[in-house]
């Protein structure tokens, strides 16, 4: 007997996944998530250059920049009050409170990331959190227009600025299809190695209302699917733009509110152990799950707190822990392993 609708996922043409990869996770609180898993797991991983990004657009502007090398200059650096300095395009977790600060910060990242998505990046995984979008009324409009408004910079976070400064609007199906798709041409003919997965975050947005918050991910999963049945066929097969059903997983494998956690909006820890064990499944070839599960259990282990650090035993386990990641080094010798091994002599010394 079946007691939850399954959801199917349907493996990947060509290969899946492998730990040596290089990856990179840009969009909403999903892609943060997934990415501080693959992370802990040991993939060379880079996630939100700029911060969490919840709108196509502002995902699509960064991996423009990424790709033409466009760094920010003083112009682009903003005052937001006690935030400090920060830019349109980035979170406000990257403001700092000087504008030399912010500028340092922020073109360090992003070139970092341009030269990484250029060259050696294979996976490009983006997940959309929502449709709707935040337009300063008195900013000069940016390459970043839909054809039913056309005028003012759409922004990737507000940094708590009064809602006077900005018109909110929703997307089209038609807008985000438009844009993704020059976008994905140009990653094709500039990037051949890379290819692109597309999520939608099973992260609801109560903020916009229930109603508005399944219209905004139902606009979301339309703008995919055009995109992927436009792709078919320009592209190989095995590098044509793919789907992982998340938000479907979550809304219909995981529907019990139990599976949520004290917000109710975002995926508990047992949810986002499911959603990364069916990502896991889907998207990884068995190399990678093998040194991706030894490398958690590593992890894990030096995140034990022992009651008696200075015991020998303690040492021992320490010790354990060392030759376990050796062999780790000695079965994946391209996994840098540096931080662990740090790790572990730091509390050996202590």
């Amino acid at each position: 007997m079946r007691l939850f609708t399954e959801v199917g996922t349907t493996k990947p043409i060509g290969r899946r996944i492998l730990h040596s990869d290089g990856l990179m996770l840009l969009g909403s609180c999903f892609a943060d998530n997934m990415g501080a898993r693959f992370q802990r797991a040991g993939f060379r991983t880079i996630v939100n250059p700029l911060g969490t990004l919840y709108n196509p657009l502002s995902v699509a502007e960064t991996v423009t920049r990424m790709l033409d090398g466009r760094l920010f200059g003083p112009e682009d650096i903003q005052p937001f009050g006690a935030e400090g300095y920060g830019t349109w395009m980035a979170h406000s977790l990257l403001s700092r409170p000087s504008p030399e600060e912010t500028l340092a910060t922020q073109n360090e990242r992003i070139a970092q990331a341009g030269e990484a998505l250029r060259n050696g990046t294979a996976w490009l995984i983006v997940t959309f959190g929502t449709a709707w979008v935040y337009r300063l009324k008195e900013a000069p409009s940016s390459s970043l227009q839909t054809k039913e408004t056309g005028t003012g910079t759409v922004v990737a976070n507000c940094h708590h600025e009064p809602a006077s400064r900005f018109v909110r609007q929703r997307m089209d199906v038609d807008d985000i299809v438009a844009c993704w798709m020059s976008l994905l041409e140009r990653l094709g003919n500039e990037c051949p190695q890379l290819r692109v997965i597309f999520t939608v975050s099973p992260i609801r947005h109560l903020r916009d209302g229930a109603h508005g918050n399944q219209i905004s991910k139902a606009t979301l999963l339309m703008a995919v699917e055009k995109l992927i049945e436009r792709t078919d066929g320009k592209a190989e097969p095995s590098k044509a733009p793919s789907y992982f059903p998340a938000y479907e997983i979550m809304l219909d494998e995981l529907r019990d509110y139990r599976f949520y956690a004290a917000d109710m909006v975002h995926p508990s820890a047992v949810a986002e152990e499911f959603l990364w064990q069916r990502f896991a499944d889907t998207w990884m070839e068995g190399e990678a799950q093998r040194a991706a599960q030894r490398i958690e259990e590593v992890t894990e282990a030096l995140e034990h707190r022992p009651l008696h650090p200075e015991s020998d035993e303690y040492q021992r386990f320490l010790r354990q822990t060392l030759l376990k990641i050796e062999e780790i080094r000695k079965e994946f010798p391209y996994f840098e392993a540096g931080n662990l091994i740090d790790r572990c002599h730091t509390l050996l010394n202590n």
